[in-house]
């Protein structure tokens, strides 16, 4: 036997594990860190967050081509996406389908016509916390007020065909689709679904055991 056959003999069971695992984590689960601010209050810096890439399609494992759609992602989702435009992977929050009409006017969403309810939790001389309501699911949103509002307002939009329309919770620090336009639905990697671990990047990297495991809906 050939030490390239005993090597294989007494390693099969490591190397077929990790190809399982690389399958696994290529076409069925995986975790995204997130590295910026864009998504507080609802998503921090240091989360590593679980998304379900089966949400929305079953691709083939490595690649981007898909077998077979399994769903669409729906308003208030969150999603990742690898977006051509940012040439970066992204994470926001789902605000318009294909055929919505999406304006914004000083802070507030209207969807084909109708503005969303908000619900102001804090208002101090930093922010405002604010519930948006965004057709029945509940999530919070964050106004920086020393941030720059050139991104609070747009004239009425309407989402194209096989495109969404994103943008993150921190409204005002956000670059989202009110900057690199839609989300073509082939750039969708899946659905963030919960919180796997978290680390304070500002305080050691000391892990945020309050986050673990925590749901984002």
């Amino acid at each position: 036997m050939s030490k390239i056959q005993t090597f294989w003999k007494n390693n099969r069971q490591l190397f077929i594990f990790i190809i399982l695992m690389s399958v696994f984590r290529s076409a069925v689960a995986d975790w995204y860190t997130v590295p910026t601010g864009s998504m507080q209050p609802t998503i921090k810096e240091g989360d590593r967050i679980v998304v379900d890439k089966m949400a929305y399609d079953l691709r083939v494992p490595f690649t981007q081509i898909s077998l077979l759609e399994t769903g669409e992602p729906q308003r208030g989702e969150i999603i990742v996406f690898e977006s051509k435009a940012a040439k970066n992977r992204l994470i926001k929050r789902v605000i318009g389908l294909p055929g919505d009409k999406i304006s914004l006017s000083n802070e507030v969403l209207s969807i084909n016509g109708r503005p969303l309810n908000y619900t102001v939790l804090d208002n101090n001389s930093q922010e405002l916390i604010a519930e948006e309501e965004l057709t029945g699911l509940r999530h919070k949103i964050r106004i920086e007020k020393s941030a720059s509002n050139n991104l609070s307002h747009f004239a009425t939009i309407t989402v194209p065909e096989n495109h969404y329309m994103v943008m993150g919770d921190n409204r005002r620090n956000s670059v989202d689709s009110r900057v690199y336009g839609f989300v073509p639905r082939a750039e969708l990697k899946g659905k963030a679904t919960k919180i796997a671990f978290s680390l304070d990047y500002d305080n050691y990297y000391i892990p945020r055991e309050d986050r673990f495991f925590s749901d984002l809906y």
